[in-house]
């Protein structure tokens, strides 16, 4: 039976931190009524768009935001249950997002309580000045606490995230950072460079010259010295962003960079739905990213955007999600998809990017990147799209 990861978006955050450019809602704090009605809506979208994902199994489920620990366990309980009733099967992997706080610490053993088995905090750096500067709520001491109540709450599968090259940060302060990381014996890590979104308020300040932020040189540095200690400690990079100890690598996000079905639930969200006749390559469902907007959406007054992919954009995104994992792009699985091997549709971009030492070209014509091309990964993936 094929499978299916569904992805369940809580917009709500305590501040909206000025680098993020996720559909978020600052939300100080979170009314029982909005809570409720957001929920409802939720499970009004699931009920409506289940049959577009009809006789799948239950794979993965994965809370993300926003900050989904923001709601109360019995909300979550409700989400996970509706979710698990909508398709058959026990899903092999149940993810929660959690950001640092008191409240969200007191509620982890009753996430777990609810079905969750995995939890990925939110801690982006060990280093209060650092928090500081990217304009985070907590405080490094606070992380720490969080990580050790994970434990407690006896979740055993955790992931942290860090981010490196923050204004004002050096590569000494990336190996605290790393230090600390290790010192909590995570089974994974998702380490993300700082990306300055235009219109955001760290990109805006950016383009007018009132952010210091980290010259290439630097971040590659940076960056590879994130590689370095972690692998040396028995991580292995199964994607650009990810790390992880042998068995531990996240089920759900491997769905994206596989190209397989994802069921997008809540504000702003994006479903990857399979393929059917008229669409051998399946769609993509975009809710919309304004709250209003999308309870009117799970209401049924109004519709989300849909496009239909063509081979085109299919056989883009293809080269483009296997090349951010260590596996790469399998060259005779891409013909059976698309009827012929990368090399055919993309010769220039394969000889000039083999040229620079960005890509790697096997003799059945599997592409991978390069170490070097792993730090310049956004340069390789723009000649395919």
């Amino acid at each position: 039976m094929d499978d299916v990861g569904v992805y369940v978006h809580v917009p709500f955050c305590e501040r909206v931190c000025p680098y993020c450019d996720f559909a978020v809602v600052a939300a100080r704090t979170l009314s029982p009524r909005d809570e409720a009605d957001y929920v409802a809506a939720l499970l009004r979208e699931l009920a409506s768009r289940r049959d577009a994902f009809a006789d799948r199994r239950l794979a993965t489920i994965y809370l993300g935001g926003g900050t989904p620990s923001l709601l109360r366990p019995e909300s979550v309980a409700e989400i996970l249950a509706a979710v698990r009733e909508a398709f058959p099967g026990e899903p092999e992997e149940v993810t929660l997002e959690v950001n640092p706080s008191t409240v969200e610490r007191e509620r982890l053993p009753h996430f777990r309580a609810a079905g969750v088995d995995r939890v990925s905090l939110g801690i982006q750096s060990f280093d209060d000045t650092t928090l500081r500067r990217l304009g985070r709520a907590h405080r490094a001491e606070e992380g720490r606490r969080t990580w050790a109540a994970c434990r407690d709450a006896g979740f055993a599968r955790l992931s942290l995230d860090l981010i490196v090259a923050a204004p004002g940060q050096d590569l000494a302060g990336v190996e605290r950072d790393l230090g600390a990381a290790l010192e909590a014996a995570p089974d994974h890590l998702s380490v993300y460079e700082l990306t300055l979104e235009p219109g955001t308020p760290f990109g805006v300040a950016a383009s007018q010259g009132r952010l210091a932020t980290a010259e290439e040189e630097a971040a590659v540095a940076m960056l590879e010295r994130v590689e370095a200690r972690l692998v040396d400690a028995g991580f292995e990079r199964y994607e650009i962003s990810s790390y992880a100890r042998p068995g531990a690598e996240s089920r759900h996000n491997r769905r994206y960079w596989q190209r397989r079905p994802v069921l997008g639930l809540g504000m702003g969200a994006v479903s990857s739905d399979p393929p059917r006749p008229g669409r051998p390559h399946g769609s993509r469902r975009q809710n919309p990213r304004a709250l209003g907007d999308y309870l009117e959406l799970a209401a049924g007054r109004t519709e989300a955007a849909v496009e239909s992919l063509t081979p085109e954009a299919a056989r883009g995104e293809a080269v483009f999600l296997a090349l951010r994992t260590r596996k790469g792009l399998d060259a005779a699985a891409f013909a059976r998809e698309f009827g012929d091997p990368p090399r055919h549709f993309f010769p220039a971009a394969i000889d000039e990017l083999g040229a620079l030492g960005l890509l790697a070209e096997a003799e059945d014509g599997s592409l991978s990147l390069t170490a070097r091309g792993r730090m310049l990964s956004d340069s390789v993936f723009e000649r395919f799209v």
